[in-house]
C-alpha cells in the first residue's frame, strides 16, 4: 500500500516500543516493493537456515521476487503451479527471525497469489486482510470481488481504504475529485457490504515520486495531507 519505515513503526508503536516487520511481495508478475522501499538492486543470500530477506532499516525486512532477477525489466512468465511454489518458498524457507507483524501485499484480483496465500497461511492465525480501493467504479467491482473472497475462505476483513480520493494540489492545496464515486465510492460500497471503512487517502503527486525514488515520504513530507490521512488512519485504529 504504503512504504513501510522505521519511522511509521514508531508512529504507530505505543511510546518507547519499535515493531519489526516483515513485508513480503507476492506480487510475482509485477514486484514493485523493492523499489518502493528503496532496496532495488540488492540481492537475498541462501544459508543454512534459508533466505535471508533484504534489510531496509534495523527492524524492516523485505522478501519480493525481484530480487531473484537478473535484470528489473525480466517479465516473470508462469504458470499458477510455480507461482504456488514460489509464495510457499517465501513463507517456509525464509528465515525471517522472530516479527511482530509480517505484512503481504498482493496483486490486485483474487488470483494465485490471494489463493496461496491464504491456504499456507491459514493454520498460523491470519490476522485478516487490508483492502484498498480508488473511488471509481471500475476500481470498486474487482474490489467487491474482492471482499467476496475474503468472506468466502473465512478471511477476516480488517477495513477498506480508499486511495487516491481526492486530488490536493501542492501549490494552491486547492481539492479536486479526479476519480468521481459516481456510485458512492469506498464509503458507500462499505456500508452496502457491512465491512469497516477505515478512512481516505488523497493523491498526491510528491508522494508517488518519493515511492518512484524508493525515498520515505513519511520523513520528507510529514505535513503532507496524505501522510496526515495516514496519521489519523493509524491513530483511529
Amino acid at each position: 500500500m504504503a512504504k513501510i519505515s522505521q519511522r511509521f513503526s514508531q508512529t504507530v508503536a505505543p511510546t518507547g516500543t519499535t515493531f519489526v516487520v516483515g513485508i513480503l511481495d507476492t506480487d510475482i508478475c509485477g514486484p514493485s516493493q523493492p523499489r518502493v522501499m528503496g532496496v532495488r538492486g540488492e540481492m537475498v543470500h541462501n544459508s543454512g537456515s534459508g533466505w535471508s530477506p533484504v534489510y531496509v532499516t534495523d527492524n524492516l525486512s523485505l522478501m519480493s521476487i525481484g530480487f531473484l532477477l537478473g535484470r528489473p525489466d525480466d517479465a516473470v512468465i508462469w504458470r499458477g503451479p510455480k507461482k504456488n511454489g514460489m509464495i510457499k518458498q517465501f513463507l517456509t524457507e525464509v528465515d525471517w527471525g522472530e516479527l511482530d507483524y509480517l505484512l503481504i501485499d498482493t496483486p490486485p484480483g483474487t488470483s494465485d497469489e490471494h489463493i496461496s496465500a491464504v491456504q499456507y497461511l491459514r493454520a498460523t492465525g491470519l490476522t485478516g486482510a487490508l483492502v484498498v480501493t480508488t473511488p471509481q467504479e471500475v476500481s470498486l467491482l474487482d474490489v467487491r470481488k474482492e471482499l467476496q473472497f475474503c468472506e468466502k475462505l473465512n478471511v477476516p476483513v480488517i477495513g477498506v481504504i480508499e486511495n487516491m480520493s481526492l486530488f490536493v494540489c501542492p501549490n494552491c492545496k486547492t481539492r479536486s475529485e479526479i476519480f468521481p464515486a459516481t456510485t458512492g465510492g469506498a464509503a458507500q460500497m462499505c456500508k452496502d457490504l457491512s465491512v469497516p471503512m477505515l478512512g481516505s487517502l488523497p493523491l498526491d503527486p510528491i508522494l508517488a515520486r518519493c515511492c518512484d525514488d524508493g525515498r520515505d515520504f513519511l520523513a520528507e513530507l510529514p505535513a503532507s495531507p496524505a501522510v496526515t490521512a495516514l496519521k489519523d488512519i493509524v491513530d483511529s485504529q
